[in-house]
């Protein structure tokens, strides 16, 4: 039976949701091992007069634990 941890994670991309999601699993590679999934659990922008200036993801990430 494998043992499963959730972490959650804030990122952010100028370019897009997924460039954003892109990110988030990149950066906790670097220290999380075994990452089995990701979850996008929610997506905002923030809005600069009529333009996206960001846009922003909160991932939870599913990984295995030794």
């Amino acid at each position: 039976m494998a043992i499963l941890k959730v972490i959650e994670i804030l990122s952010s991309s100028e370019k897009s949701w997924e460039d954003a999601t892109r990110k988030a699993v990149k950066k906790a590679s670097k220290s999380v091992k075994n990452i089995r999934s990701a979850f996008v659990q929610s997506q905002s922008v923030t809005v600069n007069g009529d333009s996206v200036q960001e846009y922003r993801v909160n991932v939870k990430i599913t990984f295995e634990v030794d």
